[in-house]
């Protein structure tokens, strides 16, 4: 449904992303992770149309996004730096997307306002964040999109309207088979709510992947082997380890690939205790990020 090929935004001599390639397919959510900085509002403005691709292409559906009046009016996008027309209600930014999505639907608009409990006719001004925030997440299902781009819309949010969030997202690109591309740094949401995720750091995508293929090819290792071994003796059995520690001859690693074949491998060396465990996405980001792995023991000495 979404094709991002090779694309490259750049802000005069800087750089924002370069060379980023992925897919969402039809029915797919795709989470996107990243320091704050990596480009995934920059993605996401190029997607969206707000911003023009220096290198590279999008397509949706087939067709160029960029300068697709038709293909723009089946998106929405969510910013994190929302924007309403000043001292408009919601009531009046729902009369003013009708004029341009041709698919904005007034029955599930007043539904929606109902569910999250807004008022429909006060100034979205006087809304807190998180008011503001499900304000224009109503407005834009009430678009019924084929692609819906969500930049940080949990933020601001409480446990409850989080949820609520997510079961409206997921729902509808059920029952639609519409794409949905949500930029968070709640991890844990993400991990719970999508199938597919991409890690963006240096400007690239250094990681595009399924949840699934994540909890396959990640995991942690601990074994007990009752001598001491050093982590050069473990990874001699032909496995790469990594964030290893051990406490005297409980040994804890990570390792990455072929799952199973490493067992396999660890499993020579006859541990009297094995036992594995699949990363988390947080865990897997901390992992794949430059620059996290840190001794504050010898900063603050």
């Amino acid at each position: 449904m979404l094709q991002v090929k090779n694309v490259t935004k750049k802000f005069g001599d800087f750089t924002a992303i370069k060379g980023l390639s992925f897919d969402v397919k039809e029915g797919s959510i795709y989470g996107l992770v990243g320091y704050n900085g990596a480009g995934k509002t920059t993605l996401l403005k190029t997607i969206s149309g707000v911003y023009k691709a220096d290198e590279g292409e999008i397509f949706f559906d087939g067709e160029n996004i960029f300068d697709n009046e038709e293909k723009k009016q089946q998106m929405f996008y969510v910013p994190d730096d929302l924007y309403f027309i000043s001292n408009a209600s919601m009531d009046k930014m729902a009369k003013f997307y009708s004029g341009y999505y041709p698919n904005f639907s007034f029955e599930t608009y007043e539904k929606m306002a109902e569910v999250f409990g807004l008022n429909k006719t006060d100034r979205i001004n006087g809304f807190s964040k998180g008011m503001q925030r499900q304000a224009e997440l109503v407005l834009g299902m009430a678009t019924n999109p084929k692609l819906i781009l969500l930049d940080e819309s949990f933020d601001g949010l409480d446990p409850q309207k989080r949820a609520l969030v997510k079961n409206m997202v997921t729902e509808y690109i059920k029952e639609t088979g519409a794409c949905a591309i949500i930029s968070s740094h709640n991890l844990h949401e993400l991990e719970d709510l999508c199938d597919n995720v991409g890690l963006i750091n240096g400007k690239q995508l250094v990681m595009n992947c399924s949840i699934d293929e994540l909890s396959q090819n990640s995991c942690r290792f601990r074994i007990y082997l009752g001598r001491e071994v050093t982590k050069e003796e473990i990874e001699a059995v032909g496995i790469e380890i990594k964030d290893f520690k051990k406490d005297n001859t409980l040994f804890v690693f990570t390792v990455s690939g072929d799952i199973e074949e490493a067992e396999k491998k660890i499993k020579t060396l006859n541990p009297v205790f094995l036992e594995k465990t699949p990363l988390s996405l947080e865990e897997v980001f901390l992992e794949r990020m430059e620059g996290t792995d840190y001794d504050f023991a010898e900063i603050f000495k």
